[in-house]
């Protein structure tokens, strides 16, 4: 896997994990799947129990909704690839706990330059927020707001960026 930073964005269902997943079988056998997911309700437990069972046994998963920088800091060095799975939920995590928008984006940059750092290869899967209606309330439009400031500063910092249409990749930047 030569690419540093390979992102991956789409809308719900479109794919992404799963072609996340495959890159990284298909090119790492020390793979680490860093998941931001809190598990808050049944249906996101029955979610991340697929998740685990798509992956299989081979991933080292390790699960963390706000210090990712840490844990990446942490495992940089125990994994030939790692997986982020997924800004959306990580961004949704942060400003859960009242960040301001300047905090948050803090966080992303601190993300960008951690993975610079490291020799590592990722992967970042990410949704894309800004295709749709405009929420109606103000925390959605802040949300997609964010979540659309965050995939740019991602976006432009990777090698590769993919947008998954119907489980279908498009490549917008590089390739793999």
């Amino acid at each position: 896997m030569g690419k540093r930073l390979t992102f991956i964005t789409g809308g719900a269902r479109s794919g992404k994990s799963r072609f996340a997943l495959d890159y990284a079988n298909r090119h790492s056998s020390k793979k680490l799947y860093l998941a931001t997911c809190e598990v808050l309700d049944e249906e996101m437990a029955q979610r991340v129990e697929n998740h685990k069972k798509m992956r299989g046994p081979e991933w080292k998963t390790v699960e963390e909704p706000i210090g990712i920088v840490d844990k990446i800091n942490e495992y940089k060095d125990k994994a030939e690839v790692i997986l982020l799975d997924c800004i959306t939920l990580w961004l949704s995590n942060l400003l859960m706990r009242q960040l301001s928008d300047a905090k948050i984006m803090n966080e992303v940059d601190r993300l960008i330059k951690t993975i610079k750092q490291n020799q590592t290869p990722f992967i970042i899967v990410s949704n894309e927020v800004g295709m749709g209606i405009v929420p109606t309330a103000s925390l959605g439009r802040r949300f997609r707001d964010l979540q659309g400031m965050a995939n740019q500063k991602i976006a432009e910092a990777a090698e590769t960026v993919v947008l998954m249409i119907s489980g279908m990749p498009t490549f917008l930047k590089g390739g793999l």
